[in-house]
């Protein structure tokens, strides 16, 4: 399972919120490239890079920090935040994503996200499942689907999607233990790539995650509040 620190990108600086709440945000970086940088030096090989005054705008706001982040380091960059248009997408990659999570257009605008996962393919573009009481939430959180998890992704599946990452938002930030009976389930019946996100602690919520079967699991808050250390991380990766 691939260990994918989280990087929230607020104001130019690497913060973290409580269950995607602005007001709530706590700055802990004030450089994202060095704190990039020393995710490299501990073995992680992948960041999740989330321009939060992008999804905020509705537009990429952070291109700079990911272009510097893929100049200037190795890490293979999930990048998501703002992408709501042909323009954002062709900026997200030409400023160095590997690959970009979409979610709120996946929602609101089916066949501009068919466009791009044909265009680029399925292993560049990752389907954001943000879920809240297993109902699907977009525009930043602020808004709640009627559309259940799984069917939200497995609909995707059948379209050619190979990996979404699924934030439970009850969680995020809460430092309470992830969903795991929820992922598991999803890993039992979905052949999609399934990237844990949302209330990761301890080691031990990264060992049930693998062994629930996920292909992923991204790390924030634990991280920058020391409940896993960087050489603890780097023992797994």
């Amino acid at each position: 399972m691939r260990i994918i620190p989280a990087m929230d990108i607020l104001g130019g600086k690497c913060v973290r919120l409580t269950k995607g709440d602005y007001s709530t945000s706590t700055i802990y970086y004030d450089d994202p490239l060095e704190i990039a940088k020393q995710f490299e030096s501990y073995g992680i090989s992948h960041i999740h890079l989330v321009d939060l005054d992008g999804a905020r705008s509705k537009h990429i706001v952070n291109a700079s920090i990911l272009e510097a982040i893929a100049r200037d380091t190795k890490l293979a960059i999930d990048f998501g935040g703002g992408i709501k248009c042909d323009k954002d997408i062709e900026t997200a990659f030409n400023c160095g994503a590997a690959q970009v999570t979409v979610g709120s257009v996946a929602v609101t605008d089916q066949e501009l996200f068919l466009k791009w996962l044909g265009t680029y393919g399925g292993e560049k573009i990752i389907l954001g499942a943000d879920f809240k009481n297993r109902m699907i939430a977009y525009n930043g959180w602020t808004m709640e689907s009627k559309t259940d998890l799984l069917n939200f992704i497995e609909s995707y599946r059948q379209k050619g999607v190979s990996y979404s990452i699924c934030t439970d938002i009850s969680k995020d930030g809460m430092l309470t233990g992830p969903s795991i009976d929820i992922y598991r389930q999803l890993v039992t019946i979905t052949e999609i790539n399934i990237i844990a996100s949302g209330g990761i602690t301890s080691l031990e919520d990264l060992l049930q995650l693998a062994d629930a079967g996920c292909e992923g699991a991204i790390i924030g808050k634990a991280l920058y509040e020391k409940k896993i250390t960087p050489k603890e991380l780097a023992s797994l990766c």
